[in-house]
């Protein structure tokens, strides 16, 4: 957990600004496309708390193969590999700009096996699952129930016995508590844990269904 925290100090301290190009829902609290890079770690980057669970998550099921929907300024992503410095991680951006200080970021720790694919979700994410299967993928994109589905639904395509699917903020809006109540739904998802911020989704084949809500 040093390691995350010395690379979130280290947004946070950073001077620069960047011109940032919203292709998804944008941000609620960022008004102007021109932000600087600590405000875009504090408000979009994720938090201590969930990075400690993430890297938990990741340490605990060891997955090899990773799909990241929304890079931001890279710090899921650094929490995906601390937790298995071993996977291969394939993580998508809309903004060119904001992927670049991500890409900056994983070269500076040495991180490897990271593939970043700038553009929109739409197009990245085909190419992203082309003939691919995963063992995690970490939801992170645009919050709107119509996108959350859609990359659900391509995603289903990739997933294996033992997939694990992490859904960031399922309530932050009517949309996406809509949206979590219609994946929990779904045929091919057996288990669900709730913890409020995130839904996590198991599909492994002769589980009984079930969901359940915890507090971390």
């Amino acid at each position: 957990m040093a390691i995350f925290s010395n690379i979130k100090k280290q947004i946070l301290n950073s001077k620069k600004t960047i011109l940032v190009n919203d292709l998804g829902s944008g941000s609620r609290i960022l008004k102007t496309n021109k932000r600087e890079i600590s405000k875009i770690g504090k408000i979009a980057g994720i938090s201590k708390k969930k990075a400690a669970i993430l890297i938990r998550l990741v340490d605990y099921f060891k997955p090899s193969n990773i799909l990241e929907i929304g890079t931001s300024v890279g710090l899921s992503t650094s929490a995906i590999k601390i937790g298995n410095d071993k996977s291969n991680i394939t993580t998508l951006e809309g903004c060119l700009e904001t992927s670049k200080i991500a890409e900056n970021l994983f070269k500076e720790q040495k991180f490897n096996n990271i593939h970043i694919i700038t553009g929109d979700f739409k197009d990245t994410i085909k190419k992203a699952i082309k003939e691919k299967q995963f063992d995690f993928i970490y939801f992170d994109g645009n919050h709107t129930k119509k996108d959350t589905l859609k990359y659900f639904k391509d995603c289903l395509f990739t997933i294996k016995n033992e997939s694990i699917w992490v859904f960031d903020d399922i309530y932050l809006n009517q949309e996406m508590k809509q949206a979590w109540s219609e994946i929990k739904k779904h045929p091919k998802v057996r288990v669900t844990v709730d913890i409020f911020h995130w839904g996590i989704v198991f599909f492994k084949k002769g589980q009984a269904k079930e969901h359940f809500k915890i507090r971390v």
